[in-house]
């Protein structure tokens, strides 16, 4: 899995102070995507065993971890989302994940990083459906919240 960015103190992917990683690879192409230059899985830097450790001690004194990109949930970023997600609710049980997909949940459900994730926005963007609610870019998508942790 690449990256693109990870920023240390967001206030805006997620309630509280948060990390957020900016994977990238992304396969639903929307018009008007603000990451576009994440769609290239191949693009950005590799997010290494170093990287990963970085980016957990930077959560040590935060609200939670959030994942966007590009789409956290591109095939080819499942298993290394899963094992951030798994090493991040081992050291931090109390604080919450969440996951920006454009996917819908009901297509990706089965998938076993939701035993850890908190909150899933999920659902393509859609440029001509705009939103004021918070944490959504357009106002087909939801706000899925699975457990008490989520910050909500």
């Amino acid at each position: 899995m690449n990256y693109d960015r990870y920023y240390t103190h967001d206030l805006v992917n997620g309630p509280g102070i948060r990390v957020t990683l900016f994977v990238t690879g992304c396969l639903h192409a929307c018009e008007g995507c603000y990451n576009r230059s994440t769609w290239d899985r191949k693009s950005g830097s590799p997010f290494t065993p170093a990287v990963q450790q970085a980016l957990l001690a930077a959560c040590e004194n935060h609200d939670g971890l959030s994942l966007s990109g590009g789409d956290p949930l591109h095939p080819a970023n499942r298993a290394d989302i899963l094992t951030l997600c798994r090493e991040f609710k081992q050291r931090y049980p109390d604080k919450n994940i969440w996951l920006w997909t454009g996917y819908l949940y009901e297509e990706i459900r089965e998938l076993e990083v939701f035993d850890y994730v908190d909150v899933v926005i999920d659902g393509k963007y859609e440029k001509e459906n705009p939103t004021t609610l918070p944490w959504r870019g357009s106002g087909n998508q939801r706000v899925i919240e699975f457990r008490k942790t989520a910050g909500l």
